[in-house]
């Protein structure tokens, strides 16, 4: 095997050493998709990327992200982190936009400026699907929580752009905090579902700046708890506006992830009701970590 190039980048960090980490491979073009697989589980973050061309095919770059388990069609740091790479390491100049070929289909990620330093970065996700809803009181077993626990005036609900998650509405952060998986009840649970990955959220953050505290578990792709969910995030800004959850048809809040487990992330999300569906867009920072070779 050649030798690879990675990095290691943590996104939608609040600060260095937080967020969600993340590795992205560039030279694994050749390689088999066993092979690919073993280097993102070996890495063993909830992603890693590889970037499968240097040059754009079809207007963007084509991009693979593997889980430890499996390789999913979406993800939402994975999408900014490596849209970030390929922009600083590959294209090597000023640029608004850069494209991914994912297996969801292609995904725009925009990028601001203030001078000549990136300052926002943004994924416009694809429109939603609402699946299934669940019984709440079936659900909170899943996490350990009591029925009150739970938002009943919101349904428990599937919902997808790209990657399914369950959307789970809690009350309060207390009950957050205490919230953890019964892995019986869980496996039981997705046997026969989408989705794979729960997704709890609340609006009573820790940072009185910040709109939505939220926590993600997803066992089944090796992840007991992720710091940061871009792809969740897109999902619940979606469900937010189709159930009115504050009372608007658009929302431009602050997603709060990470603090249960010490790796605080902060992720920019805004969404709108379209003629064609619900606009969405996901964004936050990038920080480079460290740069190497895989031999």
């Amino acid at each position: 095997m050649s030798n690879l190039v990675f990095y290691i980048l943590d996104v939608f960090a609040e600060e260095k050493y937080s967020g969600n980490q993340l590795g992205v491979f560039r030279g694994a073009s050749n390689l088999p998709d066993s092979q690919l697989q073993k280097l993102a589980k070996e890495l063993n973050f909830s992603e890693s990327t590889f970037i499968m061309s240097e040059e754009e095919i079809d207007g963007g770059y084509d991009v693979r992200i593997f889980t430890p388990n499996e390789e999913v069609p979406f993800a939402g740091h994975p999408t900014l982190g490596t849209a970030w790479i390929i922009l600083h390491e590959i294209i090597g100049c000023r640029v608004e936009e850069v494209i991914l070929n994912l297996k969801a289909g292609q995904v725009p990620v925009t990028f601001d400026y203030e001078g000549d330093f990136v300052t926002a970065k943004t994924i416009k996700q694809k429109s939603p699907t609402f699946g299934r809803t669940f019984e709440a009181k079936k659900i909170a077993e899943v996490v350990n929580l009591n029925l009150i626990d739970l938002d009943e005036r919101f349904p428990v609900q599937e919902v997808s752009t790209g990657l399914p998650f369950i959307l789970v509405p809690v009350r309060k952060l207390d009950s957050m905090k205490k919230a953890s998986i019964n892995r019986e009840k869980y496996f039981e649970l997705i046997k026969n579902t989408k989705a794979k990955a729960i997704f709890l959220f609340c609006p009573e953050p820790y940072d009185p700046f910040n709109d939505i505290n939220a926590r993600l578990f997803a066992d089944y792709y090796g992840v007991p708890e992720d710091p940061a969910t871009g792809s969740a995030s897109g999902c619940l800004a979606a469900y937010i506006v189709q159930h009115r959850f504050f009372n608007q048809d658009s929302i431009d809040i602050r997603i709060e992830q990470g603090r249960e487990i010490g790796r605080p992330s902060l992720l920019h999300v805004k969404a709108a009701k379209k003629e064609a569906g619900i606009e969405i867009f996901v964004g936050g920072k990038v920080k480079l970590i460290a740069k190497g070779e895989f031999f």
